[in-house]
């Protein structure tokens, strides 16, 4: 079985952001592996590990992204592939899906794995569009993943009436969810060997494509505007007998909320 894992760079959303005219403040940002595509990561790992499958990752952004890749590496990813250039600056979920729909064909794959969703802009669509662009099979939300034999898999995925169980004939792609694992933490010497490890780097006329193919100047969405959320006030403490308290927020309610 051979599994293409895709991999986002995203701001830390750990960290504080600033919002300065509907730009996002760039300056002293940390960028780290998106969550639901680490979980990605963790399960490609896994299948090679139980299933003795080879492992392929592909990134697409700016330089710094081989920092990332060869996170994967130490993970146990086996092989990088990096997609670099300024066509791609302003690319939209369609044209990162093309984009990947070319490394796919490329490679031969039979498992595309994709994280549910980016956390910067949670659209979740990316790995969705893909598949149509394949013509492939595709569960979204995947929890769990059982390899049947050679041609078949059984997934989880968590639905709203529950969780739901597909079986799939590959090839086939799947979006996972952050609960399907824990992502491992890269022991030094996997890290010291990703070090020395090849990336294949790529841009869209490796990849047999050009800008005006995969419509890059012309994404679908585009983000107009950041706004930073509004900064909620502070809550108040009521201390003293149950019905002067009681008294008090009723007041607030009717006359200072205005909700009553």
């Amino acid at each position: 079985m051979k599994i293409l894992t895709t991999v986002k760079k995203v701001v830390d959303v750990e960290l504080t952001m600033r919002v300065e005219d509907g730009a996002i403040v760039e300056d002293g940002m940390q960028y780290v592996i998106n969550a639901w595509d680490e979980s990605a990561v963790e399960a490609s790992v896994q299948l090679k590990e139980n299933n003795g499958a080879e492992t392929t990752l592909v990134s697409v952004g700016g330089g710094d992204n081989t920092d990332m890749i060869r996170r994967c590496y130490a993970m146990g990813i086996e092989n990088g592939i990096h997609i670099e250039d300024p066509a791609l600056d302003k690319a939209d979920s369609s044209i990162y899906a093309r984009v990947l729909q070319m490394v796919y064909e490329k490679g031969d794959y039979d498992l595309v794995i994709t994280g549910k969703q980016a956390q910067d802009t949670d659209s979740g669509q990316t790995g969705i569009i893909l598949a149509e662009y394949l013509g492939l099979p595709c569960v979204s939300n995947v929890v769990a993943i059982e390899v049947l034999d050679g041609q078949h898999i059984k997934v989880s995925r968590s639905g709203d009436a529950g969780t739901e169980i597909v079986e799939m004939e590959l090839p086939a792609l799947i979006t996972v969810d952050v609960s399907i694992n824990e992502p491992r933490l890269p022991q030094m010497r996997g890290i010291m060997m990703a070090k020395k490890k090849k990336i294949e780097v790529m841009d869209l006329a490796a990849l047999g494509v050009s800008a005006d193919d995969i419509s890059a100047a012309a994404p679908r969405s585009e983000i107009v505007e950041y706004m930073a959320s509004k900064t909620r006030k502070g809550g108040q403490k009521f201390e003293g007998e149950p019905a002067d308290i009681t008294a008090q927020v009723v007041d607030l309610l009717a006359n200072e909320a205005k909700v009553l």
